[in-house]
């Protein structure tokens, strides 16, 4: 087990060695290990290994100059410069969030970019502002529309944060895919299968194994196939693209920039980087904040009280599972799975950094 704190500070002299500055590296770090506590290692340490190997191939730009490239009052295009995606993200979801604060809505659409981690950070930024917050991003093509074989979209999540007042806050943040690529990185990690429905071998044939995507398969829409709603993740997965990217100017489909290594860069690009979507409404700009936390805080208790199922203990709401984790895991520390300590150990070695 490895504390919280040792992790953040070993993230932020990996990403200082690279030669971010010391306000980047502390805004990266604190995004991977939000990405742990949160129950959510997909998105955790296992993922400094692609970022490490997109730096040595010279592909992010650690010294950027992120900027607004157009803009209303309300809304605002986004240059990220290339920057490693969470220096982007924070400042785009700032410049949602102040644009809110004046014109009652911001909304931010982000170019240029890349991997940014879990998008439930950005998200929740807008909470303590009494904001709703929305975070939607492309990432890797490796997700088939639905009766498809072609890796034409990524697993595109969404997130939406939502206040309440005395309860904890709404937190959605999910894939357009049954499960997230991380995941399937940690199956593969771990050597174990996956169940039946979430990829597919490049014939189209249903897959157990991890590793499918680095022998041509693909990645599901949430649903799995056409009688389960595959073509509704497929919509989603589409709007989030669209959003994303078609609205920035970044790369939309299969023309995402790869951030990892067993996906080609493509010669063709339709845009600039991996595309985000933001948005930030102001609560007082629709009705008073406290009315409408109260009656969220009554929404919650409603669901909280709905009936569960035989054999479970109760019903969820939205953002349980996360703040229940980060409780567990700093108090008991954050396990690193084997094959992750080893990389991390040799990307120390490389850096000329400690990892214990």
């Amino acid at each position: 087990m490895y504390t919280y704190q040792y992790l953040l500070d070993f993230t932020k002299n990996v990403f200082r060695k690279m030669g971010c500055s010391k306000t980047h590296a502390e805004i990266i770090a604190d995004v991977f290990l939000a990405a742990e506590l949160r129950g959510h290692a997909s998105h955790g340490m296992i993922r400094i290994k692609d970022y490490f190997e997109l730096w040595k191939s010279g592909r992010v730009n650690v010294n950027p100059d992120v900027k607004i490239v157009h803009e209303s009052l309300s809304t605002a295009v986004v240059d990220g410069d290339n920057a490693i995606g969470m220096v982007a993200a924070k400042r785009s979801m700032e410049i949602a969030i102040e644009k809110a604060s004046k014109a009652g809505t911001g909304w931010v659409a982000t170019r240029n970019s890349n991997h940014f981690g879990i998008a439930g950070y950005y998200s929740m930024m807008a909470l303590r502002h009494d904001m709703i917050g929305i975070c939607l991003t492309n990432a890797n093509p490796l997700v088939a529309p639905t009766f498809s074989i072609s890796r034409m979209m990524g697993t595109n999540p969404i997130a939406v944060a939502i206040p309440s007042l005395t309860r904890p806050p709404f937190v959605a943040d999910f894939a357009t895919t049954p499960i997230a690529r991380g995941k399937l990185a940690v199956a593969e990690k771990k050597g174990e299968k996956v169940p039946s429905g979430l990829v597919q071998d490049k014939t189209g044939k249903p897959s157990e194994d991890p590793a499918i995507l680095k022998s041509g398969g693909s990645m599901l829409t949430l649903g799995g196939d056409r009688i389960h709603g595959s073509h509704k993740g497929y919509c989603l997965s589409a709007i989030v693209d669209i959003f994303s990217a078609v609205f920035s100017g970044a790369n939309f489909g299969p023309f995402v920039p790869p951030s990892v290594a067993y996906l080609p860069v493509l010669d063709k690009k339709v845009g600039e980087g991996t595309g985000h979507f933001f948005g930030a409404m102001s609560i007082d700009a629709f009705q008073p904040a406290d009315e409408f936390k109260a009656k969220m805080d009554e929404w919650i208790d409603i669901f909280r009280a709905a009936k569960p199922a035989e054999g479970q203990d109760r019903v969820l709401i939205p953002g349980d599972p996360e703040r229940e984790a980060e409780e567990r895991i700093l108090r008991e520390g954050i396990e690193l799975v084997p094959a992750i300590r080893e990389d991390l150990i040799s990307i120390a070695k490389v850096l000329k950094l400690e990892f214990e």
